[in-house]
């Protein structure tokens, strides 16, 4: 299966690229080939850092490329900072729009007696109907780097709490998205990227 890849410099990408392989997928990369992403079987939007990367994805045209792509059925998974574009905004680049795909904003964790960032291994508490983390067990491990998330919404598919609860997964239709890294998270993340992968088209 082809699953292509943005490349939006917002790193992470040979992880990603090596998870895909691993499980027998042909990841293809593109940076600012809308063609590409109207032609994908799946598409993969990885990301750490700053929100304001995704910046980038209006200024090469990729952005209504992807809504396209999406409308049209594609599968569409966004992982960590590639998630949270999926929301309306962030509150750490507010003159950036994310694709809005949920209505909602990400925000910074409030401050208090944990580190922000949240870095490192943190349990989910798994929806049971979603798609994405079928056989995926309740309390399961993944990894999370990140000091910006998603709220809770009926668009949920597994909750984590650190400091206070917040969106890990999101699924809607065709659109997934993680705050953790799949790539980085051993057996379970690599089991949630194979059911990405086997979802019908």
């Amino acid at each position: 299966m082809r699953v292509t890849v943005i490349d939006y410099k917002a790193g992470n990408l040979t992880s990603v690229l090596k998870a895909l392989s691993h499980l027998g997928a042909e990841p293809e990369v593109t940076d600012s080939d809308a063609a590409l992403i109207a032609s994908a079987e799946r598409i993969v939007l990885p990301g750490v850092g700053h929100f304001n990367a995704t910046k980038r994805l209006d200024d090469t045209g990729l952005t209504p490329a992807i809504s396209a792509a999406i409308a049209n059925g594609t599968p569409f998974l966004g992982i960590c900072v590639g998630m949270q574009w999926l929301f309306s905004g962030s509150t750490e680049a507010p003159e950036q729009s994310g694709l809005t795909a949920f209505s909602e904003q990400c925000t910074r964790f409030p401050e208090g007696t944990e580190k922000v960032p949240h870095v490192g291994w943190n349990s989910l508490e798994v929806e049971p109907t979603s798609r994405l983390l079928r056989g995926v067990a309740n309390s399961a491990f993944v990894y999370f780097t990140h000091s910006y998330k998603a709220p809770v919404t009926e668009d949920t598919a597994a909750v984590t709490t650190y400091i206070e609860p917040f969106a890990a997964a999101v699924e809607r239709g065709n659109v997934f998205g993680t705050q953790f890294h799949p790539e980085k998270s051993g057996d379970t993340g690599l089991k949630i990227l194979k059911n990405f992968l086997d979802l019908p088209r």
